[in-house]
C-alpha cells in the first residue's frame, strides 16, 4: 500500500466504473503500469471531464477506466498507428497476426525485424499494426528499443509458447480505442486543449534512479532532467487552468523538488526491467496529484 509522505490530507474514492473495462493492454510495455492500477485507481477524482493520457505507452490505465471521452496520445508513431488500426479494423489485424503465429521461429523473428526496419519497404496499415504487436510479443522481455537511428533493436525472446495473436482482448480493446481521439504528438500538443475538470493522467519516462538506469529509448528522443523540468511547468499550467492532473515518475530528490505543491504519495511496485535477475524488485515510485 501506499506509503504517504507529503500533501495535505485528501480523501478520495476510487472512480465509479461499472462496470470495470473488460479491455487490456495489447502491448507490453516497460513501465506499464498494470501493477499499480489499483494505487491509481484509488487517487483519480471521482468525476472528471475528458480524459488525457499523453504518453500512452500500454495504456493500461486507459483500458481499465475505459472512458467514453478520451484522448490517447504518445510522440512514438507506430504506436499511435498500431491502436488507430484497432480502433478502425480490428479483423485485418487479427488476420495478420494470425500469419505470423502459423509462421513464428526465429528466422521468421529476425526476417520480420529487418523488414520492419527497412525504410524501402512500403506497407498496408493492418500489416504494420499486426507486425509491431509480433516483435513486441516475441521479443525479449517485450522491451521495445529503438537506436537513434530508429531501429528496432532487440532480440527473440526465450517463449515457449507466446500470446502472439488473442482476438477476443484484441476486440475488447476496438471497444474502447474506437471512441477515443489519437493523437501523435508530443505531450504539450496532446494536452493543449484541456479544459476545467478534464483528468490528465501523465506517464512519462521516468527520471533515472542511478546514472545506468536511464532507458528512455521508447523512441529515438531524449527525455532528459530539461525535459523533466518542462513537464512539471506544464503539470502547474493545467491545474492552474482547473484541470486534474496525476502524474508518475521514480521516487527521486529531483522529482520531488519539481513538484512542491502537489501531493506527493510514494508506492512500492516490482519491476523486472534488468537483465540481471538478482537485480530485480520492488522500487520506490511516487503517484503525484494536483488540482484536486
Amino acid at each position: 500500500m501506499a506509503s504517504r509522505t507529503s500533501g495535505r490530507a485528501r480523501q478520495i474514492a476510487r472512480p465509479a466504473l461499472a462496470p470495470l473495462s473488460p479491455a487490456t493492454p495489447v502491448i507490453k510495455w516497460v513501465g506499464g503500469k498494470t501493477k499499480l492500477l489499483s494505487e491509481i485507481l484509488e487517487r483519480m477524482p471521482e468525476r472528471f471531464g475528458r480524459y488525457y493520457e499523453p504518453f500512452a505507452g500500454g495504456a493500461a490505465l486507459f483500458f481499465r477506466v475505459a472512458p467514453e471521452r478520451a484522448v490517447l496520445a504518445d510522440y512514438n508513431a507506430d504506436l499511435i498507428g498500431l491502436y488507430s488500426m484497432i480502433a478502425k479494423d480490428v479483423g485485418a489485424v487479427i488476420k495478420r497476426l494470425e500469419h505470423h503465429r502459423d509462421h513464428h521461429s526465429e528466422s521468421h523473428y529476425y526476417d520480420v525485424r529487418a523488414r520492419w526496419n527497412d525504410r524501402e519497404v512500403n506497407w498496408a496499415t493492418a500489416d504494420r499494426a499486426a507486425t509491431f504487436i509480433y516483435l513486441n510479443k516475441t521479443c525479449f522481455n517485450g522491451l521495445w528499443r529503438v537506436n537513434r537511428a530508429g531501429a528496432f533493436n532487440v532480440p527473440i525472446g526465450r517463449y515457449t509458447d507466446p500470446p502472439i495473436c488473442v482476438p477476443d482482448a484484441l476486440r475488447a480493446a476496438h471497444v474502447v480505442l474506437s471512441r477515443a481521439q489519437l493523437r501523435c504528438c508530443d505531450y504539450r500538443t496532446a494536452v493543449d486543449d484541456a479544459k476545467r475538470t478534464d483528468f490528465v493522467y501523465f506517464d512519462p519516462p521516468y527520471d533515472p534512479v542511478t546514472t545506468t538506469a536511464n532507458f528512455t529509448s521508447y523512441t529515438n528522443s531524449v527525455f532528459g532532467a530539461d525535459q523533466q523540468r518542462e513537464l512539471a511547468e506544464t503539470a502547474r499550467k493545467l491545474v492552474a487552468r482547473g484541470c486534474r492532473v496525476m502524474l508518475s515518475n521514480s521516487d527521486t530528490p529531483f522529482i520531488r523538488s519539481l513538484y512542491k505543491g502537489f501531493s506527493i504519495d510514494r508506492v512500492m511496485v516490482s519491476r523486472a526491467i534488468n537483465s540481471n535477475a538478482s537485480k530485480r524488485g520492488e522500487v520506490a515510485e511516487v503517484l503525484i496529484v494536483g488540482g484536486y
